[in-house]
């Protein structure tokens, strides 16, 4: 479902909301605004279809952007689903994965400040989304092998990185 603005020209800086409508469109993307201040769209990634929300925060020109591959991590597997999330984070330089505490649902999550001027670029907001659909790709594994192949957490996330370091 597209609703919202018409499509901006996505080769100038814009709106933050809007920058990320127009990739959405461009890449022919489902996206909705959820209000003025919000946007949600479906990516593809390598392992399963991710929901990418971008809110914008007026008062602090922050844009966040949460990336969510519909996983949930049930109560039982929480503790080690906890273990794994430190280790991950650990290992990235922008973003940080967690675990709502409302569902249980894991996504990944990055704000980024945004000038003066409240406008975001093309380029700034393709690295944001490349990034996070990049970091869900690159650790989904890991989260698959904790919550549902029983392994440990070091196990889990040693697992993940060989497989991904192994792919052409």
């Amino acid at each position: 479902m597209k609703t919202g603005p018409e499509p901006i020209d996505v080769g100038e800086d814009a709106a933050p909301v809007e920058m990320l409508a127009a990739m959405f469109e461009a890449h022919d993307w489902t996206y909705e605004f959820v209000n003025d201040d919000e946007v949600c769209g479906e990516i593809p990634g390598s392992w399963t279809t991710y929901q990418l929300r971008g809110i914008w925060r007026k008062e602090d020109q922050v844009l966040q952007l949460l990336c969510l591959p519909e996983v949930r991590v049930p109560e039982a597997k929480k503790r080690a689903a906890y273990e794994l999330l430190a280790l991950v984070n650990e290992q990235l330089w922008l973003g940080h994965f967690d675990v709502w505490s409302q569902g249980g649902v894991l996504l990944y999550r990055h704000g980024l400040l945004v000038g003066n001027d409240g406008m975001l670029s093309l380029s700034a907001a393709q690295l944001a989304v490349e990034t996070a659909i990049s970091e869900c790709d690159r650790f989904y594994p890991a989260f698959q092998f904790v919550l549902w192949g029983d392994k440990d957490a070091r196990e889990a996330l040693s697992a993940a990185l060989v497989d991904a370091a192994g792919e052409a």
